[in-house]
Formats: C-alpha cells, sequence, structure tokens
C-alpha cells in the first residue's frame, strides 16, 4: 500500500511561514497542535503500522520551495521509501520557470510539480490563487510540465472545476491528479450534489486522475458515513484505475489518528474487487508516480 499524499517537515531546517505563525485560524483548523517537526521516522512508524510500504511527499508552502526540494530529496535517498517520491513546488508563471523546473529534474525524487489553483473560498479571496487559472503564463507552464514528462498535482475548489477544465483541454498530454477529492467544502447534501456534478468536467479527462486525500479539512468530525459520498462519487466518477489514497498528514492528524484513515479507506472499499482494491490502496498511484523507476 502506498500512501499518495502526505508531507514531512523540519522546522530547523526549513522555514513554513504559514506554519510557524501563531494564533492564525486557517481554513483547515488551528494549526497549533502541528507546529512541531514532523519527520521521517514517526512518519514511517505510522504508516508501518498500518501496512504502508511507500510514500509520495507533496511540497507545503516552504518559504524556500528549493531549498524543501533539496531537503526532501536527501530524505528520500536515505530511507528510500519513506517518501519514495515527490512533488515539489514550481511557479509556473515565472519569469524563470524553466530553469526551475530544470533545477527541480534534477532531483531523483522530484515527480512531479504542484502550484496550488484554491484551497478554500475565504482563503482564495485574500490570496488571489485562483487568478492563475485565467493566466497564459500559467497554461504554458502546464505545457511545459507535460513536456518533460512531469505530472501535476492540482489543488482546487469546485468553484474553479469548470474554468480549469477548459484549461486542461489545452494540454491534452498533461497527467494530472486532484488533491484531496477537489476539496468539496460544502458538505450539505446541495453541496456535495454540486460538486459531485461539477467535478464530471474534470473526471471526464481520461488523464485526470483523483486522491481520496484531506478530506478531514472541510469535516472536522468526519465519520465514516460522513465521507461515504465522496468515496462514492469519486469512485463511480473515476474508477478506480484513477483513484488513490493519500493521509495528509500530519494536517488531518488535527481530527484523527492515522490508522481511522485507512480503516475508514479500507471499510468503504470493501465492496470493490480485489484488484479496484489494490488499484487504490497503491497500484494507481505506483503507475501515476513512477515509484520504483
Amino acid at each position: 500500500m502506498i500512501d499518495a499524499h502526505h508531507h514531512l517537515w523540519d522546522l530547523n531546517a526549513v522555514s513554513y511561514p504559514w506554519l510557524e505563525a501563531e494564533g492564525v485560524e486557517r481554513f483547515f483548523g488551528n494549526p497549533a497542535p502541528i507546529q512541531r517537526n514532523y519527520l521521517v521516522a514517526e512518519h514511517r512508524q505510522n504508516a508501518e503500522a498500518v501496512g504502508i510500504t511507500a510514500s509520495v511527499h507533496i511540497q507545503v508552502g516552504a518559504a524556500d520551495p528549493w531549498a524543501e526540494a533539496i531537503w526532501v530529496d536527501q530524505v528520500a535517498q536515505q530511507d528510500g521509501a519513506f517518501p519514495a517520491a515527490q512533488v515539489a513546488f514550481c511557479d509556473l508563471t515565472a519569469d524563470d520557470r524553466d530553469a526551475a523546473l530544470d533545477r527541480l529534474q534534477s532531483l531523483k525524487s522530484v515527480r512531479g510539480v504542484r502550484q496550488i489553483v484554491g484551497r478554500a473560498p475565504g482563503e482564495d479571496q485574500v490570496t488571489g490563487t485562483g487568478a492563475l487559472v485565467s493566466d497564459p503564463r500559467f497554461l504554458e507552464g502546464l505545457r511545459a510540465v507535460a513536456t518533460r514528462g512531469l505530472s501535476f498535482d492540482l489543488q482546487l475548489i469546485p468553484e474553479q472545476y469548470a474554468a480549469m477544465a477548459h484549461v486542461l483541454g489545452q494540454v491534452a498530454d498533461l497527467n494530472v491528479v486532484l488533491c484531496h477529492a477537489g476539496s468539496p467544502h460544502d458538505r450539505s447534501q446541495q453541496g456535495l450534489a454540486q460538486w459531485a456534478e461539477a467535478l464530471c468536467a474534470l473526471s471526464a479527462r481520461p488523464n485526470t486522475f483523483c486522491k481520496l486525500s484531506g478530506l478531514g479539512m472541510f469535516d472536522h468530525d468526519w465519520t465514516q458515513d460522513s465521507i461515504r459520498p465522496i468515496v462514492s462519487t469519486v469512485l463511480d466518477q473515476f474508477g478506480a484505475a484513477r483513484v488513490m489514497v493519500g493521509s495528509n498528514f500530519p494536517v488531518d492528524s488535527l481530527y484523527s489518528s492515522y490508522t481511522a484513515i485507512w480503516e475508514a479507506y479500507d471499510t468503504l472499499t470493501r465492496g470493490l474487487t480485489p484488484t479496484e482494491r489494490q488499484a487504490i490502496m497503491g497500484d494507481t498511484a505506483r503507475g501515476f508516480y513512477g515509484l520504483g523507476s
């Protein structure tokens, strides 16, 4: 099994302004409990306890993204399985984009990049990250990512799906994976229905995949029953061959244990065939990120 979405941080090695800020409530809650080092030994202990054998590290807002990428690569080289690969940050609108991508590809662990398009409606109004969707430089950056054989981790909110689908339609050969099931932030019955309808614009694209991850960020008191509609919709629209599972630890440790997350996904996928379950729990991530290559 593979944890396809998690973070590590050593606050003595790399600075994370969002994490180090005191008294700042975020859309995902109060970060105070995770304002400490979360290192590979702790993650490995969490993962191995439930049978995880490899993982993928996702960039997480470092002040110096290159320093984060180097640090993660060093950790990966020492351990080999935790993480087995990383998705690094690149500003696809920057003048030095190509040089930055060259540099990232010099690191053995890098398989893709992430530049967040949307986190949550309130925060997005402040940060303006949603403007990426209409920025021609972002489109050119995605094309550069595809040309290099890298993948793109896409974090955005449902209100941005239609516009993003139009952008992705112009980069047909780019392999994309949605982070956190596309961040369905409105968990009302109507909100989930609207999310599912909007999601079709992205799931219709054959080389767009989806992660079941981070589902606690908008439902801090989540239960297996409360996330069941999300899991069901993702599986219906993408199929097991395009779905992977991630813990989003340590962020999701604010709401539950590592074991509880994996037990939930195990329970909610028991109606699938063994092949389908193996895809979701490991094979999809292994193929998408080229783990073992």
